[in-house]
């Protein structure tokens, strides 16, 4: 698997033209691939990290333009039923972050196929799903969902090993309070792994929308939702990130803080580098 950690939005460029070639060739090949099966549906054989054997990955153009494949969110291990994306999150939680069963972890979802898989492998897993502003976080409702809110969290100081958070804090406002929620719970020297809707070649984060003094939302931008596991009304995004978002990350108590840019044809993880976010609490910090 191509692999790379990259800290600035300057190291990030360096990357990118070291390896233009090779990153073209990867896109060439799957667009042709795209057009040669346009509208169909079709397998690519591969290795499946959560299922741990060679299986026949499923694409479809379902999620996309038409004529595109929407690699990320496709590419459907047949055993277990993960995407790209997801089987993606579950093999570098392993490699990268270096969990054990038996430590604390949340994880800011519970009714999705990433959380039924992750319990099993983590039985101190805890995850949680925002369930409305008139709940109190740790409220548990008759479904066994488990309330949260980034911004406050109910965990006590210094309490979990690990935080995961996947396709979140771009719904969250005021996203460096939930930042340092992150810091607040998390143990010295805990990791921290999120994805976000970013924009890779910008510095400064794009505000699509904000709360005003008023408590209202006020567009920026013109309005964009997200699917929402808990909801058929979708979710507002407030922001696409830039590298902005990783100093802001370190101002709140983390330490070492990178990107982490990933791709492999045989574990199935196909279409642009996909990117995960690192950053282990400082071990100063209670």
């Amino acid at each position: 698997m191509q692999v790379a950690r990259i800290r600035t939005l300057e190291a990030y460029k360096e990357y990118k033209l070291k390896n233009a070639e090779a990153l073209k060739d990867a896109w060439l090949k799957e667009k042709a691939l795209s057009e040669a099966k346009k509208n169909t549906t079709f397998t690519i054989r591969g290795f499946s990290y959560p299922a741990e054997e060679m299986v026949d990955f499923q694409v479809d153009y379902l999620y996309s333009n038409g004529s595109d494949i929407n690699w990320r969110e496709r590419v459907i291990c047949p055993v277990t039923g993960l995407n790209n994306r997801l089987r993606g999150c579950i093999h570098l939680v392993d490699f990268e972050l270096g969990l054990r069963p038996w430590q604390h972890i949340y994880i800011a979802e519970q009714v999705t196929p990433l959380y039924d898989f992750l319990k099993k492998k983590f039985p101190d897993l805890t995850g949680s799903e925002y369930l409305g502003d008139d709940k109190q976080p740790g409220f548990v409702n008759e479904n066994g969902w488990r309330h949260e809110s980034a911004t406050a969290l109910s965990f006590t100081n210094a309490s979990m090993d690990a935080y995961l958070s996947f396709e979140c804090f771009e719904h969250i406002p005021d996203f460096r309070k939930a930042f340092a929620e992150a810091a607040r719970i998390l143990k010295p020297g805990g990791k921290f792994m999120w994805s976000v809707p970013f924009a890779d070649t910008e510095y400064k984060n794009i505000i699509r929308a904000i709360i005003d003094n008023n408590g209202q939302v006020k567009h920026l931008l013109e309005p964009e939702y997200h699917g929402d596991p808990v909801s058929d009304k979708g979710i507002l995004c407030f922001t696409h990130f830039g590298w902005e978002m990783l100093d802001q990350v370190r101002a709140e108590g983390f330490s070492d803080v990178y990107a982490l840019l990933y791709r492999s044809d045989i574990f199935g993880y196909l279409g642009n580098e996909q990117i995960l976010f690192i950053a282990e609490k400082s071990a100063s910090n209670n």
